[in-house]
C-alpha cells in the first residue's frame, strides 16, 4: 500500500485540508488516488463533509461508504458517536474497507479522526489503525502559540509504535508570519528531526489555486511560502 496517513495535533487543525491538498497534488502527477476516513462525525453541523471534500480533491468516484464506512451526525469522539447511534465500530471492517480502496488506486490518502490517541473504540485507537495501514504519517498542526509541544508529542506518539513521520504541515500559514510562527516552524523542524512545511489558507472552492504538497517527493519540493 502506498500513500499517506494524515493526522493532527487535535481537532480543527486542518487535517482534511492537508489530506485534500496531498490528494490533489498526487492526482496532478497522473496518479490514481483513493481517499479514506475511517469515521466522520459532525455531519449535523452542515457544510461540505470531510469525505466529500476528499473525494472532490482526488477527483474520485468512490461512494460515501467506500470513503467513510462510519458516518455520524453529532460532533463527538468516534466511540461516543457510535454508542449514541446504538452500534459499535468494527476495526476489521475499517481495515478491509481501506485495503479495498487502496486496491483500485496508485495511492491511498487516509485522514484520521482527531489526533492519534483518539479512540475509535475504547480498545482501539486511531494510532492502532494507522499502524495497521503502515503508511507514512503527515501531521497537521496550527502554526501559532502552543504548537511546539502539541506537535512534538504527536511525533513521539507516532514514532513510539514505529510509524514514519514524513512531514509536519503548519496550517493555515499566515501571509505575514510573525516571529512566533517562524520560530515555531524552525523549532519543530530541529527538535522533531522532521520536514516542516507551511500551508496557506486554501480557497476550497478553487482547487486550481492550491499549492503543491507531495511529502517525501525528492523530485518536486513543496511550494513553500516564506
Amino acid at each position: 500500500m502506498r500513500g499517506f496517513f494524515v493526522t493532527g495535533t487535535g481537532t480543527e487543525v486542518g487535517k482534511t485540508v492537508v489530506a485534500a491538498l496531498i490528494a490533489r497534488s498526487l492526482v496532478a502527477t497522473g496518479a490514481r488516488v483513493a481517499v479514506f476516513k475511517p469515521v466522520v462525525s459532525g455531519l449535523d453541523s452542515g457544510g461540505e463533509s470531510d469525505h466529500a471534500l476528499l473525494r472532490r480533491a482526488a477527483a474520485s468516484a468512490q461512494p460515501d461508504d467506500a470513503i467513510a464506512p462510519y458516518r455520524y451526525g453529532p460532533p463527538v469522539s468516534p466511540h461516543l458517536a457510535a454508542e449514541l447511534a446504538g452500534e459499535g465500530i468494527d476495526p476489521a471492517r475499517l481495515l478491509r474497507a481501506a485495503r479495498a480502496a487502496a486496491a483500485g488506486a496508485d495511492h491511498l490518502v487516509c485522514e484520521g479522526v482527531g489526533g492519534l490517541l483518539v479512540p475509535l473504540t475504547l480498545g482501539y485507537l486511531v494510532r492502532d489503525f494507522a499502524r495497521e495501514l503502515g503508511l507514512p504519517v503527515v501531521i497537521a498542526a496550527n502554526p501559532g502559540l502552543g504548537t511546539i509541544n502539541h506537535t512534538l508529542l504527536t511525533i513521539e506518539a507516532a514514532r513510539a509504535v514505529g510509524l514514519e513521520v514524513a512531514l509536519v504541515a503548519l496550517t493555515p500559514w499566515p501571509g505575514d508570519p510573525s516571529v512566533v510562527h517562524r520560530s515555531n516552524r524552525d523549532a519543530i523542524e530541529r527538535l522533531g528531526s522532521v520536514q516542516v512545511e507551511p500551508v496557506p489558507e486554501l480557497d476550497l472552492g478553487a482547487p486550481e489555486s492550491w499549492p503543491t504538497l507531495r511529502p517525501g517527493d525528492p523530485t518536486r519540493p513543496p511550494d513553500r511560502p516564506s
